[in-house]
């Protein structure tokens, strides 16, 4: 996919994807691959906001696709809505190199003490 991580805190993630190499038949952004960076920005985010003694596990993505990108990269931003004790729910705007946004989505992990090591 290409992620590259830019800035990480428990509170936001930032970081970018190439869409080349990234694209459906028609040579523009697959909407998979938008939701492979916000669930991995927002992930990111969930498992810093859980703490190095527990792990974060998606539950819940959902996306709107609100325009096409065919080339260069895309930017996401996950900004932490909500981080409790047992869920941390992210919202995650990306957008393409003209700061237009290309799609939104929303991300919740629920967050579970880490298992013992086997």
């Amino acid at each position: 996919m290409g992620i590259e991580y830019l800035e990480a805190s428990a509170e936001r993630v930032v970081g970018r994807m190439p869409v080349k190499g990234n694209t459906q038949p028609y040579g523009l952004l697959h909407g998979g691959a938008s939701c492979v960076l916000a669930e991995s920005l927002g992930s990111v985010g969930a498992a810093l906001h859980a703490g190095p003694d527990r792990i974060a596990v998606g539950v819940e993505i959902n996306a709107t696709h609100h325009r096409a990108a065919s080339d260069g990269h895309v930017t996401g931003v996950a900004t932490r809505l909500h981080g409790g004790g047992s869920l941390a729910t992210y919202e995650i705007v990306i957008t393409d190199e003209q700061g237009r946004r290309v799609c939104t989505a929303r991300l919740t992990c629920m967050l579970r003490d880490r298992p013992p090591a086997s």
